[in-house]
């Protein structure tokens, strides 16, 4: 294991990073097993939450000691106010989040097992994401980085480009989209993190090595990494031309929802930061991994304090 101590924020202001895309009215609902049919299925715990994928991100980067912005859209309606509301006590700068006339906000149910696996049910108006956020190159500039999701794809667009035209890190959270997306949104992306369903989506391959290489093969002018939940990350060297893999640390899953979300924040705080792609993966694997022990989606994302002391107390196996 790495010291600690090289995952120490450097001098000076936070690195402030925006993301872009979903903000999400969530209620969790746990429950001893999922369903596999249908009846009635009575949880012993809930909780409601404003996340999403990028909404979940930015409070990754505020928990770990970064300044977040969020650019998402809500309906002009209460569900909305409250979205806003809890993503702006969570310490999320949300001036950027625009209400939509005649949107319904988004919302979903979501179960959450024994075993930390979840069944989701999403509901998006499409009227939310009509529409492309008006700002300028300068909005972006004072950005160390930015981080979008598939959500809101015209303007994560927009986003990408102004960041690298910027010289800025433009991270893209390559989760499952509508056909046609990823391949959009890509080209404009300096790094691209993928999940394992997205990343088996487009190279039509199970194989965690593999997927790496045939990605950057397919965006080769991208920093590529897939998300392997237990078994780590696997991401291609580009010194080396290698593909490498970064396990993490043993946990015992509580809630495995956001945790995605917490390395893709994660990530993209360390890469402002300026941490070397082996760093970043660390910081963000094992923030994630703290995450699925506690039940409450993007609420269990650690501080970068309790990050670097389980550093400090666990041994992972060395990368290959």
């Amino acid at each position: 294991m790495t010291p600690s101590s090289i995952y120490d924020p450097p001098a000076g202001a936070p690195k402030h990073v925006l993301c872009v895309g979903a903000a999400v009215l969530d209620t969790l609902f746990r429950v001893r097993t999922l369903p596999s049919g249908e009846g009635k299925v009575l949880p012993y715990e809930m909780l409601q939450i404003a996340e999403g994928m990028a909404s979940s991100a930015a409070y990754a980067v505020a928990r770990l000691g970064g300044r977040a912005s969020l650019w998402g859209a809500v309906g002009s309606d209460e569900t909305g106010e409250r979205i806003i509301r809890d993503l702006t006590d969570a310490g999320i700068v949300t001036d950027g989040i625009q209400r939509v006339e005649g949107a319904r906000s988004a919302v979903s149910t979501i179960l959450v097992d024994d075993n930390g696996e979840r069944l989701i049910v999403p509901f998006y108006d499409p009227k939310l994401h009509h529409s492309i956020k008006d700002f300028t190159h300068d909005d972006i500039a004072g950005f160390d980085a930015v981080l979008v999701d598939v959500r809101w794809p015209s303007l994560a667009l927009e986003a990408l480009r102004a960041a690298r035209r910027l010289g800025k890190p433009a991270i893209l959270d390559g989760d499952v989209a509508p056909d046609g997306v990823i391949e959009q949104l890509a080209p404009e992306a300096t790094h691209i993190v993928f999940s394992e369903p997205a990343a088996q989506r487009l190279a039509g391959v199970t194989d965690f090595a593999e997927l790496a290489r045939l990605l950057k093969q397919k965006f080769s002018h991208a920093f590529i990494c897939v998300t392997a939940g237990a078994a780590g990350s696997f991401w291609f060297d580009d010194q080396s031309d290698l593909v490498r893999h970064s396990p993490t640390i043993r946990i015992k899953a509580m809630d495995t929802l956001a945790a995605g979300d917490i390395f893709h924040g994660a990530f993209a705080l360390a890469v402002a930061e300026g941490k070397t792609p082996t760093d970043a993966i660390e910081l963000s694997s094992i923030a994630a991994a703290m995450k699925c022990e506690v039940f409450g989606g993007r609420s269990g994302a650690p501080t970068r304090a309790e990050v670097m002391a389980r550093m400090d107390m666990t041994e992972t196996p060395s990368q290959l």
